[in-house]
This record gives C-alpha cells, structure tokens and sequence, in this order.
C-alpha cells in the first residue's frame, strides 16, 4: 500500500459546458430521445477529434481491453457510449424508465444479504451508467440507493441535473467530510443500498496495487477501509450500457465484513480489492467501450 503522486484525474478540468449540457436537456425532454442522440454524434466526435490527452488515454486502455491497437472507431465508440450515459440520465432522472430496456442478474444474493441484516454496500467503477442502478433500486418496491461521490469532478454535469429533479441529489453523500462515514452508516442501518465508485482516489490517498488488465495499477485503499469499518456485505456492481436503448445491470457478491475480526482486517481489504480488480477486468473486456476513465490510469509513481 503506497501514497500516490496527484490523481490526474482531478486535475483534467471538466469539458462539459453548462449552457450546452441545458440546450441539450431542452432538445432531448422537447424534441425526443431520438433526436437528442443525434446531437450526441457530433459532440462525440468533437470530444474524440479535438481531445488529445484523453485520445491517448483512451487508446492505451482499449489495447489492455481488446488485446489489439486501438483505432479511431474504438475511442469514438467509447467517446459515444459515454455521451449515451450522460444524455440518458436525463430520463432516468425523470422516471422515463419506459423508454429503455433494462436487464438484470444477480439480484437473488443480493437480497439474500439484505434479509439477513439491513443495507449493504454496493461497489463499482467509473464503467457504464450508476443512473441506471438508481433507477433499478426505486422500482424494488421503494429500495432506497445512496451514492458517496466526489462532487467538484463533475459538479456543472450536476448541477444541470438536478434543475431536472431535485429530488436526484437527495440520495449522494458527499465523501470527504467529518460526517461521511456517519451518514452511510445511518442509509445503511434504514436498510439502503450505499454505492461508491472505488477506481478513483484523492491526491495524497493511500493505495493498494491489484493486477489489473494485465498489469499494476493502483486503486484508492478509502472504499475497501471504509467497507471494513462499516461491517457489511459488499457487492460489485456495473450498469453496463449494450448499445440504443439496453442496459445490462450486474450485481456480484463480492467481500463480507460483517464479521471479520480486527487482526485480519488489512488481508480481508488487500483480497477485496484485488477481487474488485478481477470483476472490473472482466466487465472490461466483456464491454470495452463502458469505461469511462479517460487518463491514464496505469501512471507510473
């Protein structure tokens, strides 16, 4: 476990523009679905042309993920399926869960964990749409889903979001604060589902190295803390998006801490993350296009 130079991440400055992210929610909510996504084409196409960093970055993760080198199709199919989970949270934000086909597995372990004690942790990556998870968790009879988040990274994509429904940021928990852990612990003991994203961290947080797509990469060591010290079960997660209006949602047992004792905490985080590493590897590959990490997440200290 190390401390990692600055994430880059945090330091690429968010390219969404907030007057065209609202001309983009009036086209899609007036016009239609199918007439917001043919705009997305030319901002898909702008960000993939005009997006040298990102491109690179792009290219780099598409030949761990397709075992090949990566052309310009590649990126600008996963430039599109990111534009395609940003333009369809306006709709699932709105509970236009109508317009989509939505498939999910994994559900009986899930709420097996969930009769034997209330709340359970839900972990993913920055890979497809956690809207769609969301959105999933309402129509369980009223299931509640929380989100802890970083809200600076993308705090314009937010803000227009929530003039949509201000309901939607009633469930995000902000992380970084004295009274975070506190306030997922209280939506877990109500019996929600508490989900975070754990391929990103802060600059200065510590990490652990997992193999992952075929090399080292190091991952933020709070989620799986965090996990430890709230005592539940923790399951993968992935919205997946599979192309026009389908989803695929995925649910994996995937680490317990309910009770695993003091001394054999680091070990029981060091075999979680590295799980983690194993079921993002997976999904990866599974669906090259969904991850949405455009940096380089293989960054030499």
């Amino acid at each position: 476990m190390s401390e990692p130079a600055a994430a880059s991440w945090r330091d690429q400055r968010e390219r969404s523009n907030l007057a065209v992210l609202r001309l983009m929610v009036w086209i899609s909510l007036t016009l239609g679905r199918a007439a917001g996504r043919v705009v997305l084409h030319g901002i898909a196409a702008y960000f993939t042309l005009f997006s040298p960093r990102a491109r690179r970055a792009a290219r780099a993760y598409l030949r761990r993920a397709l075992g090949r080198p990566a052309g310009w199709r590649d990126v600008y199919r996963q430039v599109f399926a990111f534009a395609s989970t940003i333009h369809d949270r306006i709709y699932l934000l709105n509970d236009r869960f109508d317009l989509f086909d939505i498939e999910v597995s994994g559900t009986d372990a899930l709420h097996a964990a969930l009769e034997r004690q209330p709340g359970a942790l839900l972990i993913g990556a920055h890979l497809g749409s956690f809207e769609v998870l969301r959105a999933v968790g309402r129509g369980w009879a009223g299931l509640q889903v929380a989100m802890l988040m970083y809200e600076e990274n993308a705090r314009k994509i937010n803000a227009t979001l929530a003039a949509i429904n201000p309901a939607a940021v009633q469930d995000i928990v902000p992380l970084g604060r004295m009274d975070s852990m506190l306030a997922a612990r209280d939506r877990l003991d109500r019996g929600c589902l508490v989900g975070l994203l754990a391929d990103r961290g802060l600059g200065g947080d510590p990490t652990v190295d997992c193999e992952f797509l075929g090399e080292t990469a190091a991952f933020p060591l709070g989620p799986w803390r965090l996990a430890a010290m709230l005592r539940r079960p923790v399951f993968f997660m992935a919205g997946l998006y599979a192309g026009g209006n389908r989803y695929r949602i995925h649910f994996e047992p995937l680490a317990d801490f309910s009770d695993t004792p003091r001394a054999g905490r680091d070990a029981a985080i060091r075999a979680a993350a590295q799980a983690y590493a194993d079921r993002l590897t997976h999904y990866c590959r599974t669906a090259p296009d969904n991850w949405f990490n455009f940096f380089d997440f293989w960054q030499k200290k």
